[in-house]
């Protein structure tokens, strides 16, 4: 399987009792969402594999599901941190503004002066809003994903443009 066109939206987290079942951390919005998408694919090491789970419910915040061939909780704890993923062509397209984050991946970011600061390398999730984690040749800068710093986004051109002094 080409790695490029598969997409992370989420993680097993660990068991779920004792019968084979796994915690699954959604990194979709709204999380259950998740459910929907399919196959889902499993990276062990550097393999990606298909797994079609038995069963998938909401349990609190997230998700628990059950694949075959795992049947106690020893089984499921191998599952462990094993990333989720799922083919790029089963997802939504994005709504106007909206942007998955793997395409926002390695954008060069510049500012209001024309400056750039340098890449993304990556997105996180604060709670409170996402952060852009700027590589540059000053180190890492962290920008608030948001609508003051973010002025636009050029996926076209590959550049994001946003409103931010980096120190000096």
């Amino acid at each position: 399987m080409d790695g490029d066109e598969i997409v992370i939206v989420g993680s097993i987290g660990g068991p779920y009792g004792v019968k084979g079942w796994v915690r699954v951390n959604s990194f979709t919005e709204p999380p259950g969402n998740l459910a929907d998408y399919g196959p889902w694919l499993l990276q062990n090491e550097a393999r990606w594999r298909e797994a079609h789970p038995q069963s998938v419910r909401a349990h609190g915040s997230g998700l628990v599901a059950l694949f075959p061939g795992v049947d106690d909780r020893n089984g499921a704890a191998a599952l462990t941190g094993t990333q989720l993923g799922v083919r790029r062509a089963v997802l939504p397209d994005p709504e106007e503004e909206e942007y998955y984050w793997r395409d926002l991946e390695g954008l060069e970011v510049v500012d209001q002066r024309g400056r750039r600061l340098g890449w993304i390398s990556y997105l996180m999730d604060t709670g409170a809003h996402p952060v852009v984690v700027v590589e540059g040749e000053h180190g890492e800068c962290l920008i608030p994903f948001v609508e003051r710093h973010v002025v636009g986004v050029d996926l076209a051109n590959g550049r994001l443009n946003v409103d931010w002094e980096e120190p000096e």
